[in-house]
């Protein structure tokens, strides 16, 4: 029954089919509570989809009869009040997806009890306290809080779970460090800690991480010198087992993964894929936004297997551009390093960075002269480094090179304007230009699609 245009609340009468497994009321214009009727009379029920409407109230403030249940997702609608407690005596979840509500109060303990959980979606309400420390089951791959308010460190539950593949905790209130046992989830793929009070040096033991897709530690306080050792990320979509693409959540359910990425100063939207569950009778689309300016882009299938980038732009990081940044894998696409401190050349190593489609290096504190070899590199779509202080000239207008205005180059006083017989025209003084990437499909995969 997803994706109609039906409207008003859940008719009572559903509390009736008690041999009722499955109910997919997705993407339609359905509002209001909940029936108390429903909730205790499916008592089979085994997947509840309400995904996009507008459904509203306290959600289930009572105890159902929903034994059986392995897979609820009630996001992008208007439930609040706090999460119902009632949830761990539903032993069999493995899949809870409540993203964009209203839910307030802190992260229950209760959901640890879940020992067969493997999809949390929580992202995108009004959570806080701390992360429980609790959430130790080997089960759990997927774990999104982003967008919340929560405070305290990272927990330390999540260590030596060689199964968790995404760890998305950005945009909350979190302090302290990343913990050196970072380096012992030997398969996670996406870390996304942005905009949180976390600060300290970036660890090493992130470069153990190896088969990261994403790192997004943006907007944050981390401070000291960028590790050379990231370039031990392989960005290998080849080597990556299990893939993102789905998640077996038993034998004939699927869960897939939505992420995000900073990446050609927009917001990138990314759709990920489809969710089939018992045996492909129910097919929905799972939606989770990743911000950066005023953009969005949506994006669906293989696609995140060929996502890779770093950001660790607006943070106190110092010291050169290491030159082995320029020596890791050619499949990285976005290389932000931007409003830092860093100092020194650019590495002419970034040359090697073959598939790069969006390498910002602004307000920094670069000098040095622009290395006319990144010229060859065709896939850049983004190419800024104002507001530093280079020096020489601008890089021969060829390939995507001629794409670039003086909005890339300004704020660097001793800059000249390309090479035009044998003479040079300095850069105007910085301007109040802002960069706005038009156009539709201006992701930074669309070079390759």
């Amino acid at each position: 029954m997803s994706r109609n245009e039906f409207e008003g609340n859940i008719p009572s009468s559903f509390g009736n089919l008690v041999s009722l497994q499955g109910l997919d009321l997705s993407e339609n214009h359905f509002s209001g509570n909940i029936p108390m009727h429903f909730i205790m009379g499916c008592y089979n029920l085994e997947f509840l989809i309400l995904s996009n409407n507008n459904f509203s109230g306290q959600i289930f403030p009572t105890n159902s009869n929903w034994t059986s249940l392995t897979n609820l997702h009630l996001d992008n609608n208007h439930f609040s009040g706090t999460l119902p407690t009632w949830i761990r005596n539903v032993t069999s979840l493995e899949g809870i997806v409540m993203a964009k509500n209203h839910f307030e109060g802190p992260i229950l303990v209760e959901l640890c009890k879940l020992v067969d959980l493997a999809f949390l979606d929580l992202s995108d309400n009004n959570l806080f306290g701390s992360v429980p420390s609790c959430f130790n089951s080997s089960s759990i791959r997927f774990f999104q809080l982003n967008k919340n308010c929560l405070s305290g460190p990272i927990p330390s539950s999540f260590q030596n779970n060689s199964n968790l593949l995404t760890l998305n905790l950005r945009d909350n209130h979190l302090t302290g460090n990343i913990p050196n046992w970072i380096g012992s989830l030997s398969s996670l793929r996406i870390l996304l800690l942005k905009a949180n009070h976390l600060g300290g040096q970036i660890p090493i033991q992130v470069c153990l991480v190896q088969n990261l897709n994403i790192l997004d530690l943006s907007y944050s306080k981390f401070s000291g010198l960028i590790p050379h050792c990231l370039s031990n990320i392989t960005f290998d979509a080849s080597a990556h087992e299990p893939s993102l693409r789905g998640l077996s959540l038993g034998d004939s359910e699927s869960r897939n993964l939505s992420s995000y990425l900073n990446t050609k100063l927009n917001i990138v939207k990314f759709l990920i894929g489809d969710i089939s569950t018992l045996d492909g009778f129910v097919n929905v689309e799972e939606e989770v936004e990743f911000t950066t300016k005023t953009r969005t882009y949506s994006y669906k299938g293989d696609i995140l297997e060929y996502m890779f980038g770093i950001d660790l732009s607006c943070n106190n990081l110092v010291g050169k551009i290491p030159l082995e940044l320029g020596r890791m894998s050619s499949n990285i696409r976005a290389l932000k390093l931007s409003h830092n401190n860093l100092s020194g050349l650019i590495p002419v190593t970034f040359s090697n960075l073959k598939q790069i489609e969006s390498l910002d290096l602004s307000y920094n504190n670069l000098n040095g002269k622009i290395p006319p070899q990144l010229t060859e590199v065709t896939s850049l779509a983004v190419f800024i480094v104002a507001h530093n202080n280079l020096s020489g000239t601008t890089p021969n207008r060829k390939n995507q090179f001629i794409t670039f205005d003086e909005s890339s180059y300004e704020g660097n006083p001793l800059l000249c304007g390309p090479p035009l017989h044998n003479s040079c025209t300095k850069m105007r003084p910085p301007s109040t230009i802002s960069v706005d990437i038009e156009g539709e499909g201006g992701s930074f995969m669309d070079m390759n699609l």
